[in-house]
């Protein structure tokens, strides 16, 4: 899956990952390869993210959103 986590000021991570963790506003969440299309708001916490080689990431956000479509994953944090 390729992902793109954005704030209004930089690019934070751009690239191919197994799976990522998301703090939803109605609970955290996972989503992994092939997953159906989502769309969702995400709450103040942490993005965990596993990438192709199993090396782990975390960042914090304040909230934003999330968009699933075709193994793309674009997150616009706060």
């Amino acid at each position: 899956m390729l992902l793109d986590i954005l704030t209004p000021e930089k690019l934070l991570f751009q690239g191919e990952v197994k799976s990522i963790k998301l703090p939803g506003t109605n609970g955290e969440f996972e989503i992994l390869n092939n997953h159906a299309p989502i769309i969702s708001t995400l709450s103040k916490g942490d993005i965990y993210i596993t990438d192709t080689e199993n090396k782990k990431q975390n960042f914090s956000i304040n909230g934003g959103v999330i968009e699933m479509q075709k193994n793309k994953i674009i997150v616009l944090a706060d």
